[in-house]
């Protein structure tokens, strides 16, 4: 019995670590590509509507090195968008171009680029170079190297072409049919903008649990300025950009409280049980120490101690069997998803010790106070009908 005990406290120690591993593994890389793509802040024209067309901002108002002074952030990068229908041979896709500065982190689509390369916006000479995802290349039959028409509905229609410099794929499907990467100087000229104007600023910060903190420092230094035509600058971050993904998110985190919560829940009856069964077994056991002048209390106390040892040791198997699957999965990738519905070829795991830590000190407390309530049979034994009993 003891070992039964064991083992359902193991299995759900293990289930729980994992499970509390995947949801942060999957929300920290969801929230790194999301961020990839529209930063963790943003300094946006108020008067935008959130379309992408959006008003110029000017980054000459002095707020933009201050804010790169902040300790929170880590880079600012100022960019440019603009709706556009690219044209392919006989197909046709309604995208967004969206064109970055030599200031622009490079790194997060150099860590998915699947062929070709990326331009360089710092190159003082201005190439026709587009930066195209696998999804669009599918879905225009285009690869690198090929040349493609880009139309902007203007006055007049303005056509642009470019050749693809590389394919990127995030798994992203969302944003990787809609965003075609260029040079900000391509977007300036199509609005006839000068080099101080831009569609906003980027902002990443070096924790994304510093968003809010970050985000009422920077609006006060950028949420107030107003310009000359009286429009004014809003802060906004990644989860006004995406909000139902965010709201997806927070429904998983519902989803993995209810599995904790019936873990232990699990884990509690099955070490309820096996105290009853204890219980049961050392019936003449307790009658004998009753009749020796052993109180009732120490007697419970002699069970739950030995019930909590079943539990730290059921415990310390789970951590080592949950740390260990969450350990191959990280290095080895065991547990393969499919990207188009999951976003991503492999489960993701992060493992925070803290938060193992404290699903530790909350399961033990939890499962060692469930055995309160089956310790009190122990008053209800009497010594003279029990010694002598097996």
């Amino acid at each position: 019995m003891t070992r039964i005990a064991v083992i359902g406290v193991a299995l759900s120690a293990a289930v729980m670590i994992v499970s509390l591993a995947a949801l942060a593994g999957f929300k920290i890389q969801l929230k790194e590509k999301i961020s990839g793509f529209n930063a963790h802040l943003r300094i946006t024209n108020l008067d935008s509507n959130r379309s992408f067309d959006l008003a110029p901002v000017r980054s000459d108002y002095g707020f933009y090195d201050s804010i790169a002074r902040l300790p929170e952030v880590k880079s600012l990068r100022r960019y440019a968008c603009k709706g556009g229908i690219i044209k392919a041979q006989d197909d046709i896709q309604g995208v967004i171009l969206k064109g970055v500065d030599a200031d622009y982190d490079r790194s997060f689509f150099e860590r998915y680029l699947v062929e070709g390369e990326l331009f360089d916006p710092a190159d003082s000479t201005l190439r026709n170079m587009a930066l195209v995802s696998k999804t669009l290349s599918k879905l225009l039959k285009l690869k690198t190297g090929d040349v493609f028409d880009m139309y902007f509905v203007q006055e007049p229609v303005r056509v642009r072409r470019f050749t693809v410099c590389g394919l990127y794929d995030t798994y992203f499907e969302e944003m990787d049919k809609t965003f075609v990467l260029c040079d900000i100087r391509h977007v300036r000229r199509l609005n006839g903008w000068n080099a101080s104007l831009s569609s906003g600023v980027e902002i990443m910060l070096r924790k994304i649990e510093d968003t809010d903190r970050a985000y009422a420092k920077i609006n006060e230094i950028a949420g107030f300025i107003t310009f000359d035509d009286g429009s004014m600058l809003e802060v906004s971050t990644l989860r006004d950009s995406v909000p139902q993904i965010f709201n997806w998110l927070d429904i998983l985190d519902m989803n993995v409280a209810v599995i904790l919560v019936v873990m232990i829940f699990v884990a509690g009856f099955n070490m309820i049980s096996g105290l009853l069964i204890m219980l049961l077994e050392k019936i003449s056991t307790i009658g004998i120490l009753k009749s020796m002048g052993m109180t009732d209390g120490n007697i419970r106390l002699v069970f739950v101690c030995r019930s909590s040892a079943i539990v730290l040791k059921g415990l310390l198997y789970g951590n080592i069997l949950g740390l260990g699957l969450c350990f191959l999965q990280q290095h080895f990738g065991t547990v393969k998803l499919n990207p188009e519905t999951y976003f991503f070829s492999t489960a993701p795991i992060s493992v925070n010790f803290l938060h193992v830590a404290i699903l530790n000190v909350s399961s033990f407390s939890l499962i060692v106070l469930s055995q309160i309530l089956p310790s009190l049979v122990v008053s209800r034994i009497s010594p003279d009908k029990t010694v002598g009993k097996r």
